[in-house]
């Protein structure tokens, strides 16, 4: 079961994206996050990849990240990027992800591709305040990216929020469930996390039941 959990920055889609593992049981899911399949841009200058557009589709490396997702729901272990947002960079290191019955895809942008799209069997869109967005993001890239208030500000304007309007906001037309406030919607978390549950049990009784065959 292929869920995608999409919004912007800030949205808070990696808040309920843990609420939904914590719900359904820690055992049963993979979580893997597109921030893990950003272009390597260690053969660009230093200030050359401060100054990259990483809020569109072409930044990620969308090909390896179908690669991976479609590997999991065919029951194969996965190699997941490690990326450094302080330096623009992949690291030699990588996480294995085991295969599970439930499969978590968080991202911007994951509404973008089509392939990502195809594969998913629940999409999910976190719907947060503008201005909120905005203030998560600045206490996250000052606090865990090593950036500025002025970079981080000057960055919003010139790509996160064009590039969100182009391709993040649109895609919300595709997604099964728009969740309000995020994490905080502590009400639709639980009815999805309960929709989930029921869903593999109905799945798993059919297959003992020899109706998976």
């Amino acid at each position: 079961m292929i869920i995608g959990i999409c919004g912007g920055t800030g949205s808070g889609k990696t808040t309920v994206a843990r609420r939904i593992l914590q719900c359904v049981g820690a055992e049963d899911v993979a979580f893997i996050q597109q921030d893990s399949y950003y272009l390597d841009l260690a053969q660009m200058p230093l200030d050359h990849r401060r100054r990259a557009n990483f809020d569109h589709p072409d930044a990620i490396n969308n090909d390896l990240m179908v690669e991976h997702v479609r590997a999991l729901k065919a029951g194969q272990a996965v190699e997941l990027p490690i990326y450094d947002f302080k330096t623009h960079t992949r690291r030699r290191e990588t996480m294995l992800i085991e295969p599970k019955r439930i499969v978590i895809v968080e991202g911007i942008l994951i509404f973008a591709e089509l392939r990502l799209i195809e594969e998913m069997d629940v999409k999910i869109f976190v719907d947060t305040p503008d201005d909120i967005r905005f203030i998560r993001r600045l206490q996250r890239d000052i606090a865990e990216r090593g950036r500025t208030v002025d970079s981080v500000i000057e960055q919003y304007f010139a790509s996160v929020r064009p590039m969100h309007m182009q391709f993040v906001e649109p895609s919300k037309r595709l997604a099964d469930v728009i969740i309000p406030e995020g994490g905080n919607n502590s009400v639709s978390i639980d009815l999805i996390s309960s929709r989930i549950r029921e869903r593999l049990t109905n799945s798993a009784a059919a297959v003992s039941a020899g109706c998976g065959q």
